[in-house]
C-alpha cells in the first residue's frame, strides 16, 4: 500500500451533540487526528466529501462516493460512513475493479470516550492492506462481506444475516 485515501462521509463517528436531547451536528472529520496521534507507519489522505448522516444518504450521494472513488488512482481505500446505510453502499461499491475497499464507522461518537470510532479504524486499517480487492465492512471486531451482514439495531452491532435476533 503506497497511500491510504480515505473518504469521510459523516455518520456517528462524527457527531457532536450539543443537549439532552440528542440535537446533533456532523463535525470534522477525525479518522486524521487519531491516525496520526497513533503515528502509524504510512501515508494517507483525508477527503471529506460529505457531513451526512447515514439514513440522510441518497442514491446520488452514493453514486458521488463511487464516482470518487472510480477516479482516484489509489487501490486502497478506507471509508468512514454511518452505521445504518453503510452495507448499501458497499453492496454499490462491490464491482468497482482493482481496488479494495473498506468501509467502517462507528456506534458512539469517536468525540465519546466509550467510543468504538479508534478499534473500527484499526481494523479497517490492517483489513484494507490485507483483502483482495473488493468492498468490505469492519465493525464489532469482525470485517464482513456485505452481502453477509446487517446492522442489527436492538443490540446496536453487526452481525452475520444468517443470525436471529
Amino acid at each position: 500500500m503506497k497511500k491510504l485515501l480515505i473518504i469521510t462521509t459523516g455518520g456517528t463517528i462524527d457527531k457532536i451533540y450539543f443537549d439532552d436531547m440528542s440535537d446533533y451536528q456532523i463535525g470534522e472529520p477525525l479518522v486524521g487526528q487519531i491516525l496520526e496521534h497513533l503515528q502509524v507507519g504510512f501515508d494517507f489522505e483525508v477527503n471529506a466529501l460529505m457531513r451526512k448522516d447515514s439514513l440522510h444518504l441518497t442514491d446520488e450521494d452514493r453514486q458521488t462516493i463511487r464516482s470518487e472513488i472510480a477516479a482516484s488512482d489509489a487501490s486502497h481505500i478506507l471509508i468512514t460512513h454511518g452505521t445504518d446505510s453503510m452495507v448499501k453502499t458497499a453492496l454499490l461499491l462491490a464491482d468497482i475493479p482493482d481496488k479494495t475497499m473498506v468501509l467502517t464507522g462507528a456506534l458512539n461518537p469517536a468525540r465519546f470516550r466509550d467510543t468504538d470510532a479508534v478499534f473500527n479504524i484499526g481494523c479497517a486499517v490492517g483489513a484494507v492492506q490485507v483483502l483482495p480487492p473488493g468492498a468490505w465492512i469492519a465493525m464489532s471486531g469482525s470485517i464482513w462481506d456485505p452481502r453477509k451482514v446487517r446492522k442489527n439495531r436492538g443490540k446496536n452491532r453487526f452481525e452475520s444475516v444468517t443470525q436471529t435476533d
